[in-house]
């Protein structure tokens, strides 16, 4: 029976994982499993790593995350109270989810972070959509009020998670390690399960890729606590089998439940997040109402072609080029592009902001009729193919000058309504970011 891991904590984790990223990948590749995920302690710092050498390996990624769930609430920060927190697994099951992942993590990081980066119900029950949550490991809140013999808190635990999730996201996570308390934990486990039809799955707690690195990973935790290896009482694992297990060891170890080794395939075909970094990804620009960015566009150089070229807007030279610049545009996926610059040029222009274009996209009519450039180039008989060539997939370079002392106005406004990546000052000798689309400010 095939099987994926989808509890793996990487070196991302940090002073607790030991995993290296192009090793695991490498390692589920060699034993013929064709899906794996990454769930690092409260953070996703690795995940692009993680997905380009997975992707790398034909290997399906998995983008998850292990939260830590706050003893009370995310704002609380009662060093009695609040220092304890538990720990749950979530998994991205779609692009959605994935977004909700982000947020969870920043949020953690940043608004929660009380000795770990946490949240709570509330927020978890505010970006629940598109993720897969389990009951997690031997930390998480179920198993734990479980262990502590008390399983009136484990079933309105159970009830909330069942709720939020659904019987469809919520999984039940089984383990076996070398914990006198795990064996009896899974029955209580698989018990409470039956009154729910509850979905169970296999995981391993991985935190090595090999069975050999686990004096490696204790070197981690020792580091972690401030405690030295001959510590007695310092934290540590339990045995070394914190590791990628192969499918059939892992099948050996929970042959009595063999659906929850066929549910982490389940879990791994549904789990489907492209983070492919072909491409172009241009910011929303909203049209109005009846109007596609396409149609929008070439209504606006209708009516810059009018001001620009009067009684000769509709002649054959003029609609000539304007027709065969717009195709070009639109096959090339470019129409936001010249929408955004557009925008700028106008508030600019509303604001009383000088501005410039230079270069090759005085080369473009859709350009001089949005009022981007100053510069007709039918009269000048300049080529657009200097500035956008059809042969030559590259995106278009519009150089703006503003003048020094309001250009911080147009930094605002670009900001605010397309997001602080989407601007960036540049020196004249400033490399042109390909995956990055933005109007170069050449300062």
């Amino acid at each position: 029976m095939s099987f994926a891991h989808l509890h793996v904590h990487t070196e991302y984790s940090l002073l607790d994982g030991f995993s290296n990223i192009k090793k695991l990948v490498k390692r589920v590749k060699e034993l013929n499993m064709e899906h794996v995920a990454i769930t690092d302690h409260g953070t996703m710092f690795g995940v692009i790593d993680f997905y380009k050498a997975a992707k790398a390996e034909n290997i399906k990624p998995i983008i998850g995350l292990e939260a830590y769930m706050a003893a009370r609430t995310m704002k609380d920060k009662d060093s009695k109270l609040d220092r304890s927190s538990t720990h749950l697994l979530l998994l991205a099951e779609n692009e959605t989810g994935y977004r909700n992942l982000l947020q969870i993590a920043s949020a953690a990081q940043m608004e929660g972070f009380y000795y770990y980066p946490r949240i709570d119900h509330e927020f978890l029950a505010a970006h629940a959509e598109g993720l897969i949550c389990t009951s997690g490991c031997m930390s998480a809140e179920i198993p734990r009020a479980l262990l502590n013999e008390n399983p009136d808190e484990a079933v309105r635990k159970w009830d909330w998670y069942s709720e939020v999730f659904g019987r469809d996201r919520f999984f039940v996570e089984l383990q076996q390690h070398n914990i006198k308390e795990i064996t009896d934990l899974n029955k209580k486990l698989l018990s409470l399960g039956a009154r729910y039809e509850a979905r169970y799955i296999a995981t391993n707690d991985v935190h090595y890729v090999n069975q050999a690195d686990a004096r490696l990973q204790d070197i981690l935790l020792a580091i972690q606590t401030n405690s030295t290896l001959n510590d007695p009482d310092r934290m540590k694992m339990s045995d070394d089998s914190y590791y990628l297990r192969s499918p059939l060891e892992m099948s050996k170890i929970f042959s009595e439940v063999p659906d929850a080794l066929s549910n982490t395939l389940l879990i791994a075909e549904r789990c489907n997040v492209n983070l492919d970094f072909k491409g172009y990804h241009l910011p929303e620009f909203n049209v109005p109402e009846g109007y596609t960015p396409e149609t929008y566009l070439r209504a606006l150089c209708q009516q810059g072609a009018q001001i620009k070229f009067k009684d000769d807007a509709a002649s054959q030279k003029v609609q000539e080029r304007l027709e065969y610049e717009l195709g070009v545009v639109h096959t090339m996926g470019f129409d936001a592009y010249f929408l955004i610059v557009w925008d700028l040029c106008r508030f600019a222009r509303e604001n009383g902001i000088w501005y410039n274009a230079r270069g090759s996209a005085a080369g473009s009519i859709i350009a001089y009729t949005l009022d981007i450039t100053r510069v007709d180039p039918l009269e000048h008989a300049l080529i657009f193919e200097r500035f956008l060539n059809p042969g030559r997939i590259s995106m278009p370079d519009i150089d703006l000058d503003f003048r020094d002392d309001r250009r911080s106005e147009m930094f605002e406004y670009c900001s605010n309504k397309y997001g602080s990546t989407r601007s960036r000052r540049s020196s004249p000798s400033a490399p042109w970011d390909q995956k990055q689309p933005c109007v170069t400010w050449r300062v």
